[in-house]
């Protein structure tokens, strides 16, 4: 192995464990990055790439920025990688914007680049995009609690990501035409970011509390906010007369589906958009064939109150296919 080769693997383990250091001439070499290495729904990701390297007989090496958002480290990983000979990187991008420059260069030199759960911004400045349709998972829980409400007045609070990024719009508009409501509509009387965490979750339904009282139907961006809110309303005295809808299918979030917490959640499977971002880097390694555009890699509502025309799964399902610990 070269000596730049070896100088850019050390540098890659100060941020991420190294699924081996060594391989074959001819073994395909395929990077992984995440966003972090903490979050299970990429712990379970990792587990799918690495799963699928063994299968196929490739070298995988992954990396995750310090946190969500470290798009620095995201950088750097992405260099270490292809000095290591990694032809094929599948990113989580931190920042859709500031990583582009970074996938430019690697795309520049030959090294296909699969975005995975999230896009770039713009989406063409990866080769491929391998995620949940999150639009579509939107739609379902607000399809869904639409069918529960019926002709109910509803007072809606939706606890989003943060502004601008690609992945909350979506989900957040999909939850909307799903419910069959629009922008500025009279029925959503707070919205509040809650950055995916169930703390910030938390203070954005309290807050959301105070703004009004009366509210009955929550949206959150992920079931961690949607456990904040519980928590919230549950200090409040409100949490049996308020549904709450999330969108994730992590194993925490199915078992609050269970016990009532969550009344439906809309399931995405990322052990599926890494083993499937490893065949297509393989394949690509081998044949010279690179994928392009958007893969679907699935997503199902998870409820235990089957609502009329909606489809769905149950809890039981849901645990049955969820990540995090089981």
């Amino acid at each position: 192995m070269k000596l730049k080769n070896c100088i850019a693997l050390a540098m890659l383990t100060t941020l991420t464990t190294v699924t081996g250091v060594t391989a074959a001439a001819d073994q395909p070499i395929i990077g992984l990055i995440t966003k972090t290495d903490t979050n299970p729904y990429f712990v379970k990701m990792k587990e799918g790439a690495q799963e699928a390297a063994r299968s196929r007989g490739a070298k995988l090496l992954t990396a995750s920025g310090k946190s969500d958002g470290d798009n620095a480290g995201q950088i750097a990983a992405i260099e270490n990688m292809m000095a290591a000979g990694a032809k094929v990187i599948l990113i989580t991008p931190s920042d859709a914007k500031a990583i582009v420059p970074a996938l430019k260069k690697a795309r520049d030199q030959g090294v296909m680049v699969i975005t995975l759960d999230s896009p770039t911004d713009p989406q063409t400045a990866a080769d491929a995009l391998f995620a949940t349709d999150n639009f579509k998972a939107g739609v379902l829980v607000g399809q869904y609690a639409k069918a529960a409400f019926g002709d109910k007045p509803a007072k809606i609070a939706t606890l989003d990501l943060f502004p601008g990024h690609p992945v909350g719009i979506q989900r957040h508009d999909g939850f909307l035409q799903g419910f069959g409501v629009k922008k500025g509509d009279p029925s959503i009387v707070c919205m509040q970011d809650s950055f995916g965490d169930q703390a910030k979750g938390q203070t954005a339904m309290e807050n959301c509390l105070q703004k009004n009282p009366e509210i009955n139907l929550v949206y959150t961006i992920n079931e961690p906010a949607a456990a904040g809110a519980y928590k919230a309303l549950k200090a409040a005295g409100k949490e049996k007369n308020v549904m709450i809808v999330s969108i994730d299918g992590g194993c925490d979030g199915v078992r609050n589906v269970k016990a009532g917490v969550i009344t439906a959640t809309s399931q995405q499977y990322p052990l599926r958009m890494a083993s499937l971002g490893v065949d297509a880097g393989v394949d690509y390694i081998k044949t010279g064939k690179k994928v392009s555009g958007y893969v679907d890699t699935g997503v199902t509502l998870i409820t235990d109150k089957k609502q009329k025309n909606i489809d769905s799964k149950d809890s039981a399902f849901g645990l049955s296919a969820c990540w995090g610990k089981k």
